[in-house]
């Protein structure tokens, strides 16, 4: 519904999504409420039932998804997934009208996404690399930050899906993986200072100070980060259900060490948060949230947190 309460109009474009997970599924709501026509596949029925509810149109396939789409939208984790959808049987490569776009949204490495594209827009449909920032909350509310790159073409026809789910669009260059190389620099940062946010405030404990008289003083001190002040909070209440998984840094901090190792590189201190999340996965706390270093923390020093 409009904020007039009338019904939008579905003239705005015809859209599909694939995956409907914590982001996908705010994506997809951003997108109807824009007033755009919008088909969505998941791997798991109950998310596409909860989406058809919602107003959306649950589709089986990609194929089925991207058939008659001006613009499909792949809320997926990896590359591989991503190839997947697109080139796998029932991809979207196969119903994707000519002169439509899809909107890559995954964290991989810029050779992989100028590859997929290169594949796509062999026959004749536009690819936009445009990975994605924000949470699943700011998905919800059409307030991502989305870092994309492609042609103007491509930026021409996904113009009505970014509006519906970005309050922040850069535009970073012609070409397909732009977009996907200024996402790892983000994701060195990210991962970088959740690192470091976990390593403090686990040894803020070990010294036996009250954590949250310490996130009080950090947050209004200039050792604060956005991922300290983001993330602690879960360690305080000793809550560690997934937002943001321990194994999305695996994933991301390995495509950087990849991408320094070919531009020969040097990257020590992204390689020892590596060694961290890798030792919380291993650990068994690959799927919980990535504020659980601290609890990995904690563990190798005997060290009491909320919740342990």
């Amino acid at each position: 519904m409009t904020d007039n309460g009338e019904t939008p109009s579905r003239s705005a474009g015809r859209t599909g999504i694939v995956g409907l997970g914590s982001m996908g599924f705010g994506m997809a709501l951003s997108l109807l409420r824009a007033g755009l026509d919008v088909a969505g596949c998941d791997v798991s029925a109950a998310s596409v039932e909860r989406f058809a509810t919602a107003g959306g149109r649950g589709a089986a396939t990609p194929a089925e998804v991207a058939k008659g789409a001006d613009h499909v939208v792949s809320v997926v984790v990896n590359a591989a997934q991503t190839e997947a959808i697109l080139f796998g049987s029932g991809g979207v490569a196969e119903t994707l009208p000519e002169g439509s776009v899809f909107i890559s949204c995954a964290t991989m490495d810029p050779d992989v996404a100028r590859s997929l594209a290169a594949r796509l827009e062999a026959g004749g449909r536009h690819y936009l690399d445009a990975p994605i920032s924000g949470g699943a909350q700011r998905a919800a509310e059409g307030a991502l930050t989305i870092l994309a790159s492609g042609s103007p073409a491509a930026f021409a026809k996904a113009r009505p899906a970014l509006d519906a789910m970005a309050a922040k669009l850069y535009e970073l260059g012609d070409a397909p993986g732009a977009g996907a190389a200024f996402k790892m620099i983000n994701q060195l940062l990210a991962g970088v200072h959740i690192a470091a946010a976990c390593e403090a405030i686990a040894f803020a404990a070990r010294q036996g100070l009250d954590i949250r008289k310490v996130y009080e003083v950090i947050t209004a001190s200039a050792g604060n980060s956005w991922m300290f002040e983001n993330r602690m909070p879960h360690v305080l209440d000793g809550d560690y259900a997934p937002r943001s998984a321990v194994d999305i840094f695996v994933k991301d901090l390995g495509i950087i060490q990849d991408m320094a190792r070919s531009a020969k590189f040097p990257v020590p201190v992204s390689a020892a948060a590596l060694q961290m999340f890798l030792a919380a996965s291993g650990a068994g706390m690959g799927q919980d949230d990535d504020a659980s270093l601290a609890r990995l923390y904690a563990r190798i020093t005997g060290t009491r947190l909320p919740g342990m």
